[in-house]
C-alpha cells in the first residue's frame, strides 16, 4: 500500500504554488558511490551552470520562489537555504558536490541538474504516512551533534515534514534527520521532487530520476505518482 502523504491546508495558504511528486521504489540496490555515479554527479554540475548560464542559484525564478516561501513561514533564506539552493551552492564552489552512496548520488544529480529539491527516505523506517505542516514547535527532531544524538525542535509555525514518530525534514528540505536517510542498508526508498510556481519542471525531472534508479537497480519496482 502505498505511503499516504498529506500537505497541511496551513502549508497550502502559506504556499498556494507548492507541489511536488513521489517516487516509490522497492528492491533497490545501493552501493558505496561509483565512478558511474561521480560522472553523473558531474554532468549535473555542467547542466546547472548551463541553466544558470552565469547568475547565482538565489537569482533562478524557481528558487525566488521557494525563497519567497522560506521568507512567508520566518526562515532566513540566506542564512537556511532550500535544499536546491544550497547543493548548487555547493556544486559550483571549489567543495564540489558530495559523493556519499548510489541512491543519495543519483537523486542529488537530479536536484542539481534540474534544481529543484529532492529528498530520499527509507521507506522502512517511516512511521505511518507522511504530513507536510507547520509545526507547534513541541514536535521531536532527533539529530546529531558532537558524534551524539539529540533531540531538538522545530520553530513555532516552521514548515516541516513529519510522520507517526517525529520530524523527519526541518524547513521543509533544509535539514534531513539521520533516522529516515538512505544508508548501505536502504533497499526501499520513497524520493520527494518539491516544486514552487508553474516553472518548477518536476515532470521531466521525476521521469529522469526514475530511468536512473531501474538503471542503477535493473528489476527495482516503482510508483511515480502526483499526490493531492
Amino acid at each position: 500500500m502505498p505511503v499516504q502523504l498529506t500537505v497541511s491546508d496551513e502549508v497550502r495558504t502559506l504556499a498556494p504554488g507548492f507541489h511536488h511528486i513521489a517516487i516509490e521504489a522497492y528492491d533497490l540496490v545501493n552501493t558505496p558511490s561509483t565512478e558511474a555515479t561521480s560522472a553523473l554527479l558531474d554532468d549535473a554540475v555542467r547542466r546547472l551552470a548551463e541553466r544558470l548560464d552565469g547568475r547565482a542559484p538565489h537569482e533562478d525564478p524557481h528558487m525566488v520562489d521557494w525563497r519567497a516561501a522560506y521568507t512567508a513561514f520566518g526562515a532566513k533564506p540566506n542564512r537556511t537555504r532550500n535544499s536546491a539552493e544550497a547543493l548548487a551552492k555547493r556544486a559550483l564552489s571549489d567543495a564540489g558536490l558530495p559523493r556519499i552512496n548510489t541512491l543519495v548520488d543519483v537523486y542529488n544529480a537530479i536536484s542539481v541538474a534540474h534544481l529543484i529539491p529532492v529528498g530520499g527516505e527509507d521507506l522502512d523506517r517511516i512511521q505511518g504516512g507522511m504530513r507536510l505542516i507547520r509545526a507547534t514547535g513541541t514536535e521531536d527532531f532527533v539529530t546529531v551533534a558532537s558524534g551524539e544524538q539529540v533531540v531538538d525542535h522545530p520553530e513555532p509555525g516552521e514548515v516541516v515534514w513529519c510522520d507517526d514518530e517525529g520530524v523527519t525534514c526541518r524547513r521543509w528540505n533544509w535539514r534531513q534527520g539521520p533516522r529516515t536517510c538512505l544508508d548501505d542498508t536502504s533497499t526501499n526508498a520513497l524520493f520527494l521532487l518539491e516544486g514552487m510556481g508553474d516553472h518548477a519542471g518536476l515532470e521531466a525531472a521525476g521521469a529522469e530520476l526514475a530511468e536512473l534508479l531501474e538503471k542503477f537497480s535493473p528489476g527495482a519496482r516503482l510508483t511515480v505518482r502526483a499526490p493531492e
